[in-house]
């Protein structure tokens, strides 16, 4: 039976092969487990289309995911820009712990970019694929954690609010859709690593 509800399925992409640094727009491969890819297919709904970051590791992810599918890139869908730390090791990031939600969402990286300046970005891709979903069922995307809290702020309303989640590798996370816009969170983070 075909799940035909419009929804948007979004999948994080596998592991980096390169762990410990930060992978914003520093483009690392993924590392593809077959047994983890075959597990997170058994979850999936069928999808009319897929769309994924232009990054390496989300177009390798959706080309093992969804094998022999017809894979879309959109620009929109990249991580956060973290600028001059981009590919650093996570151990020589600053501490940003103290800050609130929403001077969290709203700091931004020297010569990068905000959260909030990410959520900004991603809405118009995220709006096109639920318009598409809406006319042809679901619409998986492949793209970043980041593009995946920003989709939750989207439901949410609530940029900052949706910084406390946390995204795993090869999860799925299922928005409904309605007259063309994300309205629902069905499931976050089924299935990760």
């Amino acid at each position: 039976m075909t799940d035909r509800r419009p929804e948007l399925v979004l999948i994080r992409h596998a592991p980096v092969a390169v762990p410990g640094r930060l992978a914003g727009r520093t483009d690392f491969p993924a590392r593809l487990d077959p047994e983890a890819v075959a597990r997170l297919q058994g979850l999936l709904p069928d999808v009319a289309a897929v769309i994924s970051s232009p990054a390496q590791r989300c177009v390798t992810t959706a080309a093992a995911v969804f094998s022999g599918a017809d894979v879309a890139t959109d620009e929109r869908l990249w991580e956060q820009d973290f600028g001059t730390y981009d590919g650093a090791l996570l151990a020589d990031l600053p501490d940003l712990g103290a800050l609130s939600s929403e001077a969290l969402a709203a700091h931004r990286w020297p010569e990068g970019e905000s959260f909030s300046t990410v959520s900004s970005r991603v809405a118009p891709a995220l709006s096109d694929a639920a318009m598409r979903a809406q006319t042809e069922g679901a619409v998986a995307v492949v793209a970043h954690a980041g593009v995946i809290r920003a989709a939750l702020a989207l439901v949410l309303g609530h940029v900052p609010g949706a910084l406390a989640f946390e995204i795993a590798p090869l999860s799925v996370t299922r928005l409904g859709v309605w007259e063309g816009r994300p309205v629902s969170i069905r499931q976050v983070n089924g299935g990760g690593l």
